[in-house]
């Protein structure tokens, strides 16, 4: 009777280790994602920095339809980067359409890049991009001096850059819409005390609130 007594009282030393082992285990894991959470857009110290005015450009698109950028008008303007050859930039053109739904009623998507008219036209048509002006440019990407892509610059309703930075994901994407809302230059700058995570969804629930 005794070894029976025993040998429960060990099972129950052993499910408590356990227990304090999990949470042990969860609290860990939650510092790690804390630390390897994805960071808002990568900022590069080139071209017309945040807060100053965009360079303004008048274009046609590939269709031959006039476009403007970087001029003050009713509604912000985000301006993509990408390339036909650019494996991530295909990757995010169905959050590209998505983010373009959501954000229906304050922000307009302009696509651009450069080069031959061929590959593009086609890449635009098999990628279903009809609903985004396209812009081929060299002078564009010169003038915000892009050198990586994805790449996208934020430019308020007033013309002003209001955030800007290589894009790999949603996360990323959107933390340009974040930086605007919070007055700083890029998620970075707010992620001192914050998560990304924590501010996106902070966004998201202001939006839904708009939208209700």
């Amino acid at each position: 009777m005794s070894a029976l007594m025993i040998s429960n009282v060990v099972l129950w030393v052993v499910v408590l280790c356990l227990v304090l082992l999990v949470l042990a285990l969860s609290r860990q894991i939650g510092v790690l994602y804390e630390r390897v959470a994805p960071m808002g857009a990568l900022t590069m110290d080139r071209g017309p920095g945040v807060g100053e005015a965009a360079p303004e450009f008048e274009l046609s698109d590939m269709l031959g339809n006039k476009q403007t950028v970087g001029r003050a008008g009713a509604r912000s303007q985000l301006l993509f980067f990408l390339s036909p050859t650019c494996p991530v930039c295909k990757k995010l053109l169905p959050i590209l359409k998505s983010v373009a739904a959501t954000e229906r009623k304050w922000l307009d998507i302009v696509l651009a890049s450069d080069g031959e008219m061929p590959e593009h036209l086609a890449f635009y048509r098999q990628a279903g991009l009809e609903q985004f002006p396209y812009l081929l440019s060299n002078q564009l990407g010169m003038r915000f001096q892009i050198s990586k892509l994805p790449y996208a610059v934020l430019i308020d309703d007033a013309g002003i850059i209001r955030a800007k930075g290589l894009i790999n994901s949603r996360e990323q994407l959107e933390s340009l819409f974040t930086a605007k809302e919070l007055g700083v230059g890029s998620a970075q700058e707010y992620l001192a005390g914050n998560t990304l995570q924590e501010v996106n969804v902070s966004r998201k629930e202001n939006v839904n609130a708009l939208a209700g």
